[in-house]
């Protein structure tokens, strides 16, 4: 049995789907009911509280642990989900990391990441860590402005990252899980190249087959956006990022070709498979 926590998200959704399709039975774990594959056990728990998800741990070998905003605030314990997914049976934990945990290991959540993912070291368990750069559905937060104006605000729209499809940090996973090679691996999961809002723009344009404008924020004014969903803090992270990429930041990294023997998907492929959310 796997167990796949944020098993609706971007990256649980087709990680699920992809092991009931090799066959695996799988436990999906999301904070509210939702819709899975046939054939897949759905458990409701919140991860803030550790305890919760004993019952879907029960008879679970593996587990794919990702780490929701709720487990970054105060009086949270992530670390204890990896003490009860060991004292439940599990013997392999691939957990969903961050590329600034390298890049910026200062900021408050990359200091909590880290530690969890020290934790998962020294548990004595198998183990791997993905840290995937930028999402390429991050352009989701341009859904509405795009369906609506044809439109996508956003800042630095000449500056860019190699923003990764979440399919293959997904399909990374599910290698992780299921072969044992990857055990102790430590991958960093980009993109296949750098890209721009701006291009990001124009190849959603393509994939609608109409034009959409692009409008520049300034930092204030995207912050101002951001903070309506996310924490200042994290706002100003990203904005850092976004803004001034550090040169391993933008280095395109070599881990999804080695794991899935292929290049990671550009971001024109994410736009086409998602462009009903711009419609």
């Amino acid at each position: 049995m796997i167990v796949v926590t944020g098993a609706t998200g971007n990256v649980g959704r087709p990680l699920t789907r992809a092991l009931a399709e090799a066959g695996r039975q799988v436990t999906a774990v999301s904070r509210h009911a939702a819709a899975v594959p046939d054939g897949v056990r759905h458990v409701v728990a919140d991860l803030s509280e550790p305890a919760g998800i004993e019952p879907a741990l029960a008879g679970a070998k593996s587990l794919f642990l990702l780490l929701s905003g709720e487990l970054h605030a105060d009086g949270a314990k992530p670390i204890e989900v990896i003490g009860r997914a060991a004292a439940s049976g599990v013997r392999r934990i691939v957990l969903l990391s961050s590329q600034g945990v390298a890049t910026r290991p200062f900021g408050t959540t990359r200091i909590t990441v880290r530690a969890v993912e020290d934790a998962l070291r020294e548990s004595g368990l198998e183990w791997a860590v993905l840290r995937p750069g930028g999402f390429a559905s991050n352009a989701l937060w341009w859904a509405e402005s795009v369906r609506t104006r044809r439109v996508v605000a956003a800042p630095f729209g000449d500056v860019g990252v190699p923003v990764i499809d979440p399919a293959d940090i997904a399909e990374v996973a599910a290698a992780c899980l299921l072969e044992d090679r990857h055990a102790g691996g430590v991958y960093e999961l980009t993109g296949p190249e750098v890209i721009t809002p701006r291009r990001q723009t124009e190849a959603i344009a393509d994939a609608l087959g109409t034009p959409v404008r692009f409008d520049e924020l300034t930092r204030d004014e995207a912050k101002t956006a951001m903070t309506r969903s996310l924490p200042a803090e994290l706002a100003d992270d990203t904005l850092d990022i976004l803004g001034s990429p550090s040169p391993a930041e933008l280095r395109v990294s070599p881990d999804v070709r080695r794991i899935l023997g292929r290049a990671p998907r550009p971001f024109a492929d994410w736009a086409a498979r998602n462009v009903a959310a711009f419609r």
